[in-house]
């Protein structure tokens, strides 16, 4: 069996990993011949993150078969955490470890254990028929949802066919952010159905603050009282996607 890829900025590879790390703690990556893939819940099971990553999007890779490679992404992390942009990356999968080797002036290797992480992987995403779609700078949505966290611990996502509002309310105060195409604020906007949905702010602060550093765009979907679907796009067209449970109160 081989199981091997060579990404070529470790830097990149590190921010990718720090927004799976933040929700789950271990799981297992997915490789096979098409690519490498990563589908899991947080452990409350209010969140899910699903990754994909093609196999061209790799200098190198090589796989017979698909192979499972389970890690803790608070070890994996703190491994990554050396590795710089002119640096790359290359993990081999051999005898129930996986070696790290990051390669600049220098060649360091790390090696760590495989986990056997029991339960059945994730076959889907959620099914949700999405009335609301934007696509917009993803800082821009961080900055409005870090100015949410100032007055509640959840916001409200409302859909109007001229506009994408966040809302936030709480006896500290009350804060509205609107997004508009006219203003430049939405890239892309359409809205079959208005929608409204109140989310957890805790969770989208965790998720943006990491995602953030992968893409400069995201794509947000939802309906009334559905999960909210963020989509990033990462390098060599892979996906990077959070889906997140609605709260039935603010």
């Amino acid at each position: 069996m081989v199981a091997r890829f060579v990404f070529g900025d470790a830097r990149e590879w590190r921010y990718i990993v720090d927004s799976l790390a933040t929700l789950i703690e271990e799981a297992n990556f997915i490789m096979d011949p098409t690519g490498l893939r990563l589908r899991a819940l947080d452990p409350s099971r209010i969140a899910m993150v699903d990754f994909m990553l093609p196999s061209t999007a790799f200098e190198e890779y090589e796989c017979d078969e698909e192979t499972r490679i389970g890690v803790s992404f608070d070890d994996l992390n703190k491994i990554l955490k050396r590795g710089r942009a002119d640096e790359r990356l290359v993990f081999e999968v051999a005898e129930d470890r996986l070696r790290i080797k990051i390669i600049g002036k220098i060649e360091r290797i790390f090696s760590l254990p495989l986990l056997d992480i029991g339960g059945e992987e994730l076959k889907r995403t959620p099914k949700v028929s999405f009335t609301a779609r934007a696509r917009m700078l993803s800082d821009t949505l961080y900055d409005a949802i870090k100015d949410a966290t100032l007055v509640s611990d959840s916001v409200k996502f409302s859909a109007k066919p001229e506009e994408f509002i966040i809302y936030a309310a709480s006896d500290k105060g009350e804060i509205n952010v609107r997004f508009t195409e006219e203003g430049g604020a939405l890239i892309e906007y359409e809205v079959s159905e208005p929608a409204e949905a109140v989310y957890s702010l805790g969770y989208l602060n965790d998720i943006l603050k990491k995602a953030n550093k992968v893409s400069d765009m995201v794509l947000v979907e939802f309906a009334t009282n559905n999960p909210l679907s963020l989509t990033f796009d990462v390098v060599g067209e892979g996906k990077l996607t959070y889906f997140l449970a609605p709260r039935m109160e603010m």
